[in-house]
């Protein structure tokens, strides 16, 4: 692996403008993919933790999730985005940012740009949408 990956729910219409977000915005050497277009193998991740919450897999292997991943990914990038990370790694933070990451993880169809099918379990979306989802 030459560089670090951040991983996000390609099927969530929510995930994907936060990860368009990050393009724009954050500088960063990290790829920033689907997971549904990756090899997750590679990685080391499964469908499951990439269906429950973004990824980070780090050059040396190290590995994170939700907004511990978010961290990593912001550890990464420019002066204002790493301090940001950094706060994200503080303890009372990191208590919080934990419970309110799954509310939005629950609640992403709800959230601007999300759909219906960010709401459904992946087994669903399969069942209803098909294998790629749509």
């Amino acid at each position: 692996m030459e560089t670090s990956t951040f991983v996000y729910d390609g099927d969530c219409a929510f995930c994907t403008r936060c990860a368009e977000f990050i393009a724009r915005r954050i500088p960063t050497d990290a790829r920033v993919v689907p997971w549904q277009v990756t090899d997750l193998d590679r990685l080391g991740l499964t469908e499951a933790e990439c269906d429950a919450a973004v990824q980070w897999v780090g050059l040396d292997g190290t590995r994170a999730a939700g907004p511990d991943a978010i961290a990593a990914l912001l550890a990464g990038s420019s002066l204002p985005w790493r301090i940001a990370g950094a706060g994200l790694r503080f303890a009372p933070v990191r208590a919080a940012a934990w419970p309110a990451y799954r509310w939005v993880a629950r609640n992403r169809h709800r959230m601007p740009g999300g759909t219906a099918a960010c709401s459904l379990p992946r087994e669903e979306q399969e069942r209803r949408l098909g294998p790629s989802g749509g």
